[in-house]
């Protein structure tokens, strides 16, 4: 392993080892096939970079139809065409640098800080870019007032039969059980999203209120692993209906007033994924990794850089670039309904609905 010192440092031998390095929670993202990788994006992004290279509009082509004809020997055939569609793709980036100095090393009898920094980035980068997914779903269930004239109509038609809203109540009692989570609000979910698709929801995203009442009813199961030093490890991730369950507190919460009394109560959203609901396709920076040595500073510092861009499809949703300054959305930007529509011919037809496996629980636990 290369040294941590500026002369000495090998970004690309760096850059393996930390690919070498288990990365558990990506892992366990990427068994449950809600996050694939979209080789169309590293097709635009990578190896024909020319055709895009930050933002792309890619063909999506369209279910065939129709009513079958009856074959008598008398009808003629009337044919058919498919529709092709228009989606938008994008790619983010991201960066960021951990600072150690020569002198804690000297006073702590050679306790090595930057090691510490190397062991977590893949942790922190994990956290980073979940929080970057959590905004493309709240830009996506943003869009219902997107378009015009169809289109907006079958965006705000998503938004409504993605959402299982359970929340809403006259009661004045804040825990009311109909209200919260329970056996059946997953089934209910999905199938009112997707109908007779609704095997395909695989993930689900929600915040620790939720699953702690899951876990008093007894409907949450933790998983864990074990680490190379052979001890067993709570993931911090669990199934719920044989769906796997991240735990987050960053998923948004909001707090309403409620009944005569004026009692404030959380309001918690809940996202469950499908098979193939997000395309995600890391297609790297220049330096991934670099180390800058400042022999001046406080006796000497050493920075490790980290930096990282990655390619994003939505199943069946297009990102349309409408509000964003530079040529990296900021998650605000991608929080901003405005740039998300349903994949559409460009005119008045869009995909159905049904396709897309992505819904959200509203509840208040």
């Amino acid at each position: 392993m290369a040294k941590f010192d500026a002369k000495t440092f090998n970004e690309k031998a760096f850059g393996k080892y930390m690919s070498a390095v288990p990365n558990v929670k990506l892992n366990k993202l990427k068994e449950s096939k809600a996050i694939v990788s979209d080789q169309r994006l590293r097709e635009t992004f990578v190896t024909n970079s020319q055709t895009g290279t930050v933002y792309a509009v890619l063909p999506f082509f369209g279910l065939i139809g129709g009513d079958a004809l009856n074959y008598d020997g008398e009808t003629d055939l009337t044919a058919e065409r498919t529709d092709t569609f228009e989606q938008g793709v994008f790619t983010y980036g991201r960066m960021m640098g951990w600072t150690e100095a020569d002198f804690s090393y000297d006073v702590t009898g050679g306790v090595d800080f930057m090691a510490n920094v190397r062991n977590q980035i893949n942790r922190y980068w994990n956290d980073v870019d979940q929080g970057t997914l959590l905004a493309i779903l709240e830009g996506v269930f943003a869009m219902a007032e997107t378009g015009t004239g169809e289109v907006k109509k079958a965006n705000a038609e998503f938004v409504d039969k993605h959402t299982y809203d359970i929340s809403q109540s006259d009661a004045d009692v804040a825990t009311t059980e109909d209200m919260c989570v329970g056996a059946t609000s997953l089934n209910v979910a999905i199938q009112k999203a997707s109908g007779d698709n609704k095997q395909r929801f695989s993930l689900v995203i929600c915040h620790s209120s939720v699953a702690t009442n899951l876990e008093n009813l007894k409907l949450l199961a933790y998983l864990k692993y074990t680490d190379a030093q052979g001890i067993e490890r709570d993931l911090g991730m669990g199934t719920w209906n044989g769906r796997l369950v991240i735990i987050d507190d960053s998923m948004p919460v909001e707090v309403k007033t409620v009944g005569e009394t004026g009692g404030e109560v959380s309001i918690y959203t809940t996202y469950v994924l499908g098979e193939g609901a997000i395309g995600f396709e890391p297609v790297g920076a220049k330096v991934p990794y670099e180390m800058v040595r400042d022999a001046k500073t406080k006796g000497g510092e050493d920075t490790l850089i980290s930096r990282r861009r990655n390619a994003v499809s939505v199943a069946g949703i297009s990102y349309l670039k409408a509000v964003q300054k530079t040529n990296s959305p900021t998650d605000a930007e991608l929080k901003n309904g405005k740039n998300w529509a349903l994949v559409s011919n460009g005119d008045k037809k869009t995909i159905n609905h049904k396709a897309i496996p992505i819904a959200r629980i509203i509840s208040r636990g």
